[in-house]
């Protein structure tokens, strides 16, 4: 019950107390907005029986009829309606409303969070509504200017290249020294800026050079293709080693593949 109230109500949506690094006009649209928000939108459901005079009633959500003497929710602000109990739920997340409070926005309900995000952006870092003029939208969600950072180093990312890692930003460095793949052909990063290519799992810049056939080199962007343990080739001679254009170079190319480096 206390995660989904801290879900459905976040205090910092009321309270100024809970949001420490507000500029003063800032927390003094936070308290004009909460103030507005009690005394137009919200509300407490009532369980009570359905009266007689409602028998047969329909569900204001599902539309199922409700009887006399079953349990209904009523809600005051949206006039001599009801619902049953499991539909007494948010309009957009659709869960069921902790207490009965209710936030009516256009004949519908809401919990308060999804209430709130109707007016102000809401900062994907700091989960508090934004109240600046300004801030920074990517991925369809948004940030203070401040927050907007890299999820590894902290480094302001406002102006510079990013990569979206689980949901949250992260920088060109800190992407392609914790999180690129490798290339199976040239064993190098696959950086932010690279187009990459996959297949059953495994990585390969989409460059020529590396996505190729790895016995007669034919490139194989767009191509039919086999995977034989890890190594691409454009067709089921090539991967069986019997290219009979050259076999010359089939042994070479095998000989090369399989030779021990000098370190080993």
């Amino acid at each position: 019950r206390s995660r989904a109230l801290l879900q459905q109500l976040p205090p910092q949506d009321c309270d100024e107390r809970y949001c420490p690094d507000l500029a003063e006009e800032e927390r003094r649209q936070l308290r004009a907005f909460s103030a507005r928000r009690r005394q137009e939108a919200l509300g407490q459901g009532l369980a009570c029986p359905v009266p007689a005079p409602c028998h047969g009633c329909p569900c204001r959500k599902c539309g199922r009829r409700l009887n006399k003497g079953d349990t209904g929710i009523s809600a005051s602000r949206l006039g001599d309606q009801f619902w049953h109990p499991s539909c007494f739920s948010c309009h957009f997340c659709h869960q069921q409303l902790v207490d009965l409070i209710y936030f009516q926005q256009d004949g519908r309900i809401y919990c308060g969070r999804h209430h709130a995000e109707l007016f102000r952006p809401r900062c994907a870092s700091c989960d508090q509504l934004i109240f600046m003029e300004e801030c920074i939208e990517a991925e369809g969600r948004r940030w203070h200017l401040e927050h907007f950072c890299c999820l590894e180093c902290d480094e302001p990312l406002r102006g510079q290249r990013y990569v979206m890692r689980s949901g949250r930003p992260c920088c060109r460095g800190c992407f392609e020294s914790l999180f690129a793949e490798p290339c199976q052909a040239c064993g190098d990063p696959i950086g932010a800026d690279s187009e990459e290519v996959t297949h059953q799992g495994l990585h390969w810049h989409a460059r020529a050079a590396c996505f190729c056939c790895s016995l007669c080199r034919k490139p194989l962007r767009g191509q039919p293709l086999t995977c034989r343990r890890g190594r691409l080739f454009c067709s089921d001679t090539c991967s069986r080693g019997q290219d009979a254009s050259s076999t010359a170079s089939d042994s070479s190319d095998s000989a090369f593949a399989s030779a021990p480096s000098p370190d080993s």
